[in-house]
């Protein structure tokens, strides 16, 4: 018979209130409850993993103060049933909760980010499964098939007085209160619904358990089938009175899973699905992982880890403040989750096991920063996750397509912040190109120098805000006229990366935009000494214009990289890129003053036409056109957008008579 003084503890609450959910709770039960009917077995993985996680705290908290423990050092995940009250019961004896940490965890999301993720949701419910899977649900995934969920719960360490009593039905509120628990830890109680009895079944329990559950280290254990306490257990909790008497029969429990570390098995032992629950459990991710690498060092540093990269981008993957990082165990032992001193921050969105045998148990952030273990493991799982890359691109390239699509641009990070291994990054990187036909990313760096024209010596990019600005910028038009393939480089990031990479595999890269276009053996001889032709035949337009916008740009010239516009904007060799420039001013940050060039076709009928113009009020306005044409397809605002309305639309009367 299971103890009834264990199992309902003193019943008469104290201190009881009533509190209202955080706006953010209600719209996620409401989400959870409409949107997951296809997934509601994860409940059960969900409240499970939590449960692992309070079991593995307390473990660590009692390296310090080993008296948490009490009497009862055997760490346990126990589930049973009610059949006749449709209840179901998962119970811990971890780490509990004081009553300020039930308010906390039960009545908020205490997670960054949480405003972003309400705000990505769309009302269809298929994909907004999918975002929460990526948000993490955890406890509140108990609402799916409950329609009111008790929570009785102690902290270690504290009185027996201190016991705390949660009760909500998953609405607008929830009531919370004193009880007397004689023993530390949580038990969950669910009410299910009428339409969710399929899971008040031992062996349904049972084989969720195995498959989702089996890599628990706590051992999860459930009463023997047919047992009579099985029935009886959830029973006391209605005090309803029990139908065996505690003499007559004691409880016997079975544990379910393996309850050993997946981690520290041979790889040849583990199946793909038992790597997969792990995932879910150590990432509250619904989908699974793309690939995983699980390796064992052994010499100078002893270690595990088992890598995960995921398939889907978490929604906060941009906030720089958002939680990340591994679960760092010692021996076993967990010690922290979010530990982000293992790897570099542009591979943040990899989710994993560490466990090492050369740290010490009482391991702290201020060790962690100042070990230097930490930074030989680090730059060792670093590479792992590149390699990890590296195959995946190589032997599946739809899915690192696919992966790229996902976390690519935090990819592109890694050049700036990992110096070491910026080669090994520049292989994975993927670019949208003038031949590639649409804004996907698709072009390797290694595909492109495959293809260069004969003659070619550079790598040609061009940087804008958006694709279609730099599918049509003018400085692609000799390059489209010679057929050199020139990448599309549109995310944000991308002109800052390119500041640190100044080759691949010894070919320079080169900025259409920036600086004097030297095209190199791709112009034959005839073509660059008309460059210089062109200069001085029509040096005295030049000084014209000059003088006229000699406080906007630093110098004009004709030019040889334009074949159907007029002009265009460059900017100077060691100057700050447009893109850049926008970027920052977006942000309210400081930007170095610097002008840039203006260039002109001279072959073009409006540059023939400005140069015959002996009128200095229509050359001012004809020219001042030019100048704002060349800002505009650029990508750049315009200082007086009415003036060039004002002056285009007077140009235009002018042609209509």
């Amino acid at each position: 018979m299971v103890d009834k003084q264990r199992l309902r503890g003193n019943m008469s609450d104290t201190k009881q209130e009533s509190l209202s959910f955080q706006t953010e709770v209600k719209q996620l039960l409401h989400l959870m409850i409409h949107s997951l009917y296809s997934n509601k077995e994860i409940f059960l993985r969900e409240l499970v993993s939590n449960a692992s996680d309070a079991c593995d705290k307390l473990r660590f908290q009692a390296l310090k103060d080993n008296a948490l423990m009490a009497d009862d050092a055997d760490l346990r995940i126990r589930i049973s049933v009610d059949k006749e009250n449709n209840t179901i019961s998962i119970e811990d004896n971890g780490v509990g909760m004081s009553r300020a940490e039930v308010v906390q965890n039960l009545g908020t999301i205490a997670r960054s980010g949480t405003a972003e993720f309400l705000q990505n949701l769309s009302g269809d419910e298929r994909k907004d499964s999918q975002l929460i899977g990526q948000f993490g649900v955890g406890f509140y995934s108990s609402f799916i098939v409950a329609k009111a969920v008790d929570v009785y719960t102690r902290k270690a360490g504290l009185d027996a007085s201190e016991g705390v009593h949660w009760h909500s039905a998953g609405e607008g509120e929830f009531t919370i209160g004193n009880v007397e628990l004689p023993e530390r830890g949580t038990r969950i109680v669910m009410h299910l619904k009428a339409d969710e009895l399929e899971f008040v079944d031992n062996w349904r329990l049972r084989s969720l358990v195995k498959k989702y559950s089996d890599h628990i280290s706590v051992p999860v254990q459930m009463l023997q089938e047919n047992h009579p306490a099985d029935a009886d257990a959830d029973a006391e909790l209605e005090g309803d009175e029990p139908k065996v008497e505690a003499a007559a029969v004691a409880p016997s429990w079975d544990n379910v899973n393996s309850a050993k570390a997946l981690w520290t098995r041979p790889r040849s032992d583990i199946k793909d699905e038992e790597y997969q629950e792990l995932y879910h459990h150590i990432s509250h991710d619904f989908g699974d992982a793309r690939s995983w690498s699980h390796n064992k060092v052994e010499g100078k540093l002893d270690y595990t880890s088992l890598l995960y990269i995921p398939k889907k981008a978490p929604f906060d993957m941009w906030n720089r403040e958002r939680v990340r990082g591994l679960k760092l165990f010692v021996n076993r032992v967990f010690i922290m989750d979010d530990v982000e001193q293992f790897l570099p921050l542009y591979l943040r969105f990899v989710k994993g096991i560490v466990d090492s045998n050369d740290l010490p148990l009482n391991v702290s952030r201020e060790i962690l920063q100042n070990d230097a273990t930490i930074e030989t493991i680090k730059a060792s799982l670093g590479k792992r996750v590149l390699d990890m890359l590296s195959k995946l691109a190589k032997k599946k390239p739809e899915e690192y397509q696919e992966f790229w699509d996902e976390f690519g641009q935090v990819l592109k990070e890694g050049p700036a912040e990992d110096m070491a291994n910026k080669e090994t990054i520049a292989k994975l990187l993927r670019f949208s190109s003038s031949q590639s036909g649409d804004e996907a990313q698709t072009v390797a760096l290694s595909d492109y120098v495959a293809r260069m024209a004969e003659g070619q010596a550079k790598i040609y990019y061009v940087c804008a805000d958006n694709h279609q600005t730099a599918k049509n910028s003018p400085h692609l038009e000799v390059f489209r006229k010679k057929g050199i393939e020139v990448l599309l480089l549109t995310d944000r990031i991308d002109e800052w990366l390119m500041g640190y990479l100044q080759d691949f595999d010894g070919t320079e890269f080169a900025d259409v935009a920036r600086g004097g276009l030297d095209l190199g053996d791709i112009e034959s001889p005839e073509e660059k000494e008309s460059q210089v032709k062109a200069n001085d035949e029509h040096k005295d337009l030049l000084a014209r214009i000059k003088g006229l916008f000699e406080a906007e740009v630093q110098d004009v010239r004709m030019t040889h990289r334009l074949v159907e516009s007029p002009a265009c904007i460059v900017v100077g060799d060691n100057d700050m890129g447009a893109q850049m420039r926008r970027i920052m001013e977006s942000a309210g940050q400081q930007v170095p003053d610097s002008k840039p060039i203006l260039e002109l076709n001279p072959e073009h009928p409006l540059v023939q036409r400005l140069e015959l113009e002996q009128n200095e009020a229509r050359f001012a306005d004809l020219a001042s056109i030019l100048l704002e044409q060349a800002r505009l397809a650029e990508g750049s605002n315009l200082k007086d957008a009415a003036g060039f309305v004002t002056r285009l639309n007077k140009l235009l009367l002018e042609m209509m008579g």
